[in-house]
């Protein structure tokens, strides 16, 4: 958990949990629920790298070449 938290920090990253803090700070001020809410969401999809911004969720593709399996097939009459 503390490795999620504290590592692969990027702009995107720090962006998105800056942006939920003013939202949360604003939502405070205007005794809104429902922006502190999303001020919370904004904060949380951060902290633990969720979400697809900067493709956080993006399929890992393996550098390794694939192996070609040769397949032998029998005629059937």
């Amino acid at each position: 958990m503390k490795e999620i938290i504290f590592s692969n920090w990027n702009f995107m990253r720090i962006f998105r949990l800056v942006l939920g803090v003013i939202i949360v700070i604003q939502a405070i001020n205007a005794n809104d629920k429902m922006m502190l809410f999303f001020g919370g969401l904004f904060i949380i999809l951060p902290l633990f790298n969720l979400g697809c911004c900067g493709s956080s969720c993006a399929p890992n593709y393996s550098k390794e070449k694939s192996i070609k399996k040769e397949f032998n097939y029998e005629e059937v009459k």
